[in-house]
């Protein structure tokens, strides 16, 4: 069944398994994400739901919410929050507005998908950022860290588009599949998934159903 919760990346840690074994473990706060509105295919052409995470204390609400977002939540009967993303469920019809979904729709060994924004490197050169060799060393030779060849002199006498460069590095939407939960502590909202996931300490995160389980 396909499952989804809105996330914020916490660290990473170590734990033992059962069995003896140290797998490295990343801390997520799963939750606790409200229903803020359905989609039904008669109304909207599809089924969905929309979650809001990550409440927004009432002395901030006048400052981080407007006029649109603040009817949004109103006409939902719920308190607004700093995120609201929307999935395609299987189970849309279960969910109503104002439903608290927490960090126990998963349990320990589902596979799942996390989706994150990746660390800004800034203005990085193409080593780092495509992982080139590096040129000769030697005292010599000059050129270490340049960006090789970039093409023909007679012809084409240009670059080609696309061409592998220096330039802004990170900040990309990257999913990892098929990462296992290890645990899951319903109480404190957490879940530990084995491995590393993208974005840096309290970054937001998506966590599905695995779509390759």
């Amino acid at each position: 069944m396909k499952k989804a919760i809105i996330g914020k990346k916490l660290g990473m840690t170590q734990i033992f398994l059962p069995d003896g074994r140290l797998v490295p473990v990343t801390v997520i706060q799963a939750g606790p994400c409200t229903v803020v509105q359905k989609k039904t295919v008669e109304n909207d052409g599809y089924e969905s739901v929309q979650f809001g995470f990550d409440e927004i204390p009432e002395n901030r609400v006048k400052k981080l919410v407007n006029k649109p977002e603040a009817g949004h939540f109103a006409k939902a009967g719920v308190k607004p929050t700093r995120v609201l993303r929307e999935f395609r469920l299987d189970d849309c019809a279960s969910l109503e507005v104002g439903q608290v979904v927490k960090a126990d729709v998963f349990e320990a060994g589902e596979a799942v998908d996390i989706t994150g924004t990746t660390k800004g490197r800034g203005f990085t050169g193409a080593i780092y950022r495509w992982n080139h060799h590096t040129g000769p060393m030697a005292h010599g030779s000059k050129y270490h860290r340049g960006v090789g060849s970039m093409s023909a002199n007679t012809y084409p006498a240009r670059v080609f588009k696309n061409k592998k460069m220096s330039g802004h590095y990170g900040v990309e939407r990257v999913t990892i599949q098929n990462l296992s939960v290890v645990q899951v502590d319903a109480e404190r909202s957490l879940l530990l998934v084995r491995g590393s996931v993208p974005g840096p300490n309290k970054g937001l995160l998506l966590i599905r159903s695995s779509c390759k389980a």
